[in-house]
C-alpha cells in the first residue's frame, strides 16, 4: 500500500496537527533547496558535542537489548571502526531539542516554528546517525514522530495500530513496544498467524533527503539504512490520542518507569555544543 505524499506549503498550511488528527503515515516533500548542514557541517558544528553511541550485534534476529557508551561525535565521524566493525551495528542518537538554534541550522528550515520548541508538546528532536544496513526491529512508538532524512536513504515497513495481533514481547523485560516478529520481512505464519491481517495492510517506502516522514503513534515500523552514511532528525510529541490507545499508554508508562529503574538509555535532552 502506497504511503501519501504532500508538498512542504501544504503541510505548512494544515500544520503537524491535522496530520496528527488524520491519523495515517504521510511523507512531506521539503523545499527545494533545504539541504541542511550536511555530513561536514554537522560533525564542525556539533562535533564536540556528546552523544550516545548504541551498539548491537549486527543480526536482524538479536533479541538482546542494545548496549549505549557516550562518546564525541566527531570521534563517530572520524574513526572508521565504527563503520567496520564485523558483526556489529553502530549507531549515534542525540536528543537537542534543548538547542533549537543547531536544531534548525543541521535541517535548514525553522523548525521550531513547526514543532513548538519551549513547549510540553515537544518531547525530543533527536539526531539520528548510521551506517548500511543498521536496522530497527519492529516496534511502536507512544508520541507522534515527524523524521526528516538528510543524507542516506531509510527503507521503513509500517503497519497499522494494534497490540495482541503483533505478539508483543515481555513486558516483564521491557520489550511491551515490541513485536516477537523481530522483522516483518521475515514472518514464520504458522507461530504468527494474528499478524496476517494487520501486515496485509502494511506500508513500504524510502525515505530519501528531502523528505520528511509522519508517523502515528502506535503504528508498528522498523527502519533499514541503506547508505553509507545515514543522518536524519526525528521530532517526538505528546499528543491526547494516545489516551484512544490503551495498550499504547500502559507500555509507555511500564516502559519509562522500566528504563529509569534499570538506568537504560531514556532520550533524555542534552546541550549541543555550539
Amino acid at each position: 500500500m502506497p504511503v501519501p505524499r504532500i508538498p512542504f506549503d501544504q503541510f505548512m498550511a494544515f500544520g503537524p496537527r491535522a496530520l496528527i488528527r488524520a491519523d495515517v503515515p504521510v511523507i512531506i516533500t521539503l523545499p527545494r533547496g533545504t539541504e541542511g548542514l550536511g555530513r561536514e557541517g554537522v560533525a564542525e558544528r556539533l562535533g564536540d558535542m556528546s552523544v550516545t553511541l548504541f551498539t548491537e550485534p549486527s543480526n536482524k534476529q538479536n533479541s538482546e537489548r542494545w548496549h549505549t557508551r557516550d562518546i564525541r561525535l566527531r570521534e563517530f565521524f572520524e574513526d572508521e571502526k565504527y563503520l567496520n566493525d564485523p558483526g556489529t551495528w553502530n549507531r549515534i542518537v542525540s536528543n537537542i531539542r534543548n538547542s533549537p538554534a543547531d536544531v534548525n541550522k543541521i535541517l535548514g528550515f525553522d523548525a521550531a516554528k513547526l514543532f513548538a520548541h519551549g513547549r510540553r508538546s515537544l518531547n525530543a528532536a533527536n539526531l539520528w546517525i548510521s551506517h548500511r544496513g543498521v536496522f530497527t526491529q519492529s516496534h511502536f512508538d507512544e508520541l507522534e514522530n515527524f523524521n526528516v532524512c538528510l543524507e542516506g536513504r531509510k527503507r521503513f515497513v509500517l503497519a497499522p495500530p494494534g497490540f495482541w495481533e503483533y505478539y508483543p514481547r515481555s513486558l516483564k523485560d521491557g520489550f511491551g513496544d515490541k513485536s516477537q516478529v523481530f522483522d516483518f520481512d521475515q514472518v514464520d505464519w504458522a507461530r504468527y498467524p494474528k499478524l496476517a491481517a494487520k501486515l496485509a495492510q502494511r506500508r513500504e517506502l524510502i525515505l530519501e533527503p528531502g523528505e520528511m516522514l509522519y508517523l502515528p503513534l502506535g503504528w508498528w515500523h522498523q527502519a533499514e539504512s541503506l547508505d553509507d552514511m545515514n543522518i536524519n532528525m526525528n521530532f517526538w510529541l505528546y499528543d491526547p490520542k494516545i489516551l484512544r490507545r490503551p495498550y499504547v499508554l500502559g507500555v509507555a508508562i511500564y516502559t519509562a518507569v522500566y528504563r529509569k529503574l534499570k538506568g537504560i538509555y531514556n532520550y533524555e535532552a542534552t546541550e549541543a555544543a555550539s
